[in-house]
Formats: C-alpha cells, structure tokens, sequence
C-alpha cells in the first residue's frame, strides 16, 4: 500500500528556509539549557529517590515541611502519576538505607492516617552516578561518530558527513525542546538512563530513514545520468515519501500511546523518542539531503573556478 503517490514537491527548493529554522530553534535550546538547564535523574546525581503511595491525595506542601523537619530542606518532592502518589529525592548520602529510613519515619509520623507505603526505592553512589553520566556522553558521541563512518564507507564521505550533522541535529533539537517545555503540567522530565536509551534509539530509526533516502539517490543517479542532482534528490525524496510516512508513522504511534499510557516512569521516554522521530524524518530530507546537494554545488562551483 503507498501514499501520496506521484507527488512532486520541491524539497530542496526550500532547504535554506528550514536551515535558518533549525538553526533557530537549536539556538532556543542552547538558551533554555544555559539559563534553565535539564533535570538529572538520580542514576546521574547520585542519592536517594523513593515513590511514596499514600491511600488518599496528599499536599506536596505538607509532605516538604515535614521532610524540613526531619532534617532533608533540599529535597526534591513532587506529584508523581497521580495526586496520590509522591516523588522524593535527595543528593544527601549515607551508609546502607539511612536516608531511607529517616524520610520512612518522618512520613509515618507526620501522616500515619493516609498510611504511606514505598513502592520503590533507588540508592545510587556520587561516584556511580558521575560514571554513568560520562558513560552515557561516550554512547551517544561514539554513537554518531559509527553511523558516519557506516555511512561514510557505505556511500561517500559526504554521505556520511550529511548523516552525522543529521544526527546530531536531531539530538541538540530534541534536547533543547525538553529543556524549553520541562515543568509544564504532565510534561516534568529528567535526563536519566531512560532518557539516554530514547536518544539512542531515535539516533538508530533516524539513520535508517536517512540511508533509505540515500540508498534512492544512489540508484537514480544510475538511471538518470543526465538528470542534475536537485531534481535527482527531490525525485529520489519523493519516491521514499511513501515509505517515510508508513513506518516512522507506525512508530510515532506507538510511542504516543507508551506516553500516554505508559505511566510516569517512561514518560520522558516516549516524549524524546516520539519528538526525535519527528526530526528524525525531517532532518532526513532537509538536513542529510540538503547538505549533500549543498557540498556537490559547492564542489562544482569551485571545479568551474579553477577552469574559468
């Protein structure tokens, strides 16, 4: 089954238009992180978090002030799926489950009538925590630094240099955007372990949504040989439309029933990887196509130079 068949919509005609656009909203992010910056869960911070269900809703007000008085004025308490169920973290650190125990006992004495019980409870170590925030840097840079050479050996070096500035653009948008809509009613994020699994991912389904395209490109230069490049990548984009919509639309429906549906805990999730799904296939064909068109016009420009 195809869609939208025999289109024949001029991509690249507006590429320097969605240039100036992406350049824009990354430079948004880039803001919002220096003045707002990102939450960072407890597997990078280091402490102790636990969910607290409660038998009926409790004020997060009352829950801070009695944890004031235990001793943690610094914790982070916040709603957490439900009016029911509450959110803490703190950075402080102790032997075994101390920080556990205390914030247990203040809970049970200020509110022993809503009977609070731990559903979980997380205890990472500031050494653990610094460890896993350099470990997850590594795996999205070694990541983009494989799927350049990947495409690099597997088409051109700009081929693969087109992908990887696709890639990472994909990456800074998505960030950004996180930053920028983090504390908004139902949408409160941090960067965690989970988080870092969706940049993977979207960094994985953006790449294949890109080699298709240039795998097109490649087999029209082939039977049209005279055919200059710009009315090649546009053919060779819209033959892929089709294909582009089905699967990154069976995908973005998915993750948008896993965040709605899915529960506090993959919510961040679903919200990176559905948004870099969106700039995934978009970056596809106005990021890695443009700038491979933009380098070949270029490189020609400078062939004619030398010859005039």
């Amino acid at each position: 089954m195809r869609f939208l068949q025999q289109t024949n919509i001029d991509f690249m005609g507006r590429r320097k238009m969605w240039y100036i656009i992406s350049l824009s909203v990354i430079l948004l992010g880039f803001i919002s992180l220096a003045v707002k910056g990102i939450d960072f869960g407890i597997d990078f911070l280091g402490g102790t978090e636990l969910i607290v269900n409660f038998d009926n809703p409790v004020d997060v007000g009352n829950v801070r002030s009695s944890l004031t008085q235990a001793g943690f004025p610094r914790a982070e308490i916040k709603s957490y799926g439900g009016p029911q169920q509450i959110l803490i973290r703190t950075e402080e650190q102790a032997e075994g489950t101390v920080i556990g125990d205390r914030i247990r006992e203040a809970l049970n004495k200020s509110f022993a009538q809503l009977n609070p019980k731990v559903l979980q409870e997380i205890k990472i170590g500031p050494k653990v925590g610094a460890e896993l925030q350099r470990n997850a840097f590594y795996a999205v840079v070694f990541s983009l630094i494989a799927m350049f050479i990947y495409i690099g050996f597997r088409f051109k070096f700009v081929y693969g240099m087109g992908a990887a500035f696709s890639l990472f653009h994909d990456v800074l948008i998505t960030l950004g955007v996180i930053s920028i809509i983090d504390g908004l009613p139902f949408l409160n994020f941090e960067m965690d372990s989970n988080m870092i699994a969706a940049f993977l991912t979207l960094i994985g389904t953006s790449v294949n949504d890109t080699v298709v395209i240039f795998d097109r490109i490649r087999e029209n230069q082939k039977l049209y040989r005279s055919m200059g490049l710009m009315e090649l990548i546009n053919k060779s984009l819209n033959q892929t439309l089709s294909r582009t919509i089905i699967t990154q639309g069976t995908i973005f429906v998915v993750i948008l029933v896993l965040f709605f549906f899915g529960g506090e805990v993959t919510r961040g999730f679903a919200f990176a990887l559905a948004f870099g799904t969106i700039t995934g296939t978009y970056s596809s064909i106005y990021i890695a196509s443009a700038l491979v068109l933009d380098y070949a016009n270029r490189k020609e420009r400078r062939k004619l130079q030398k010859l005039a």
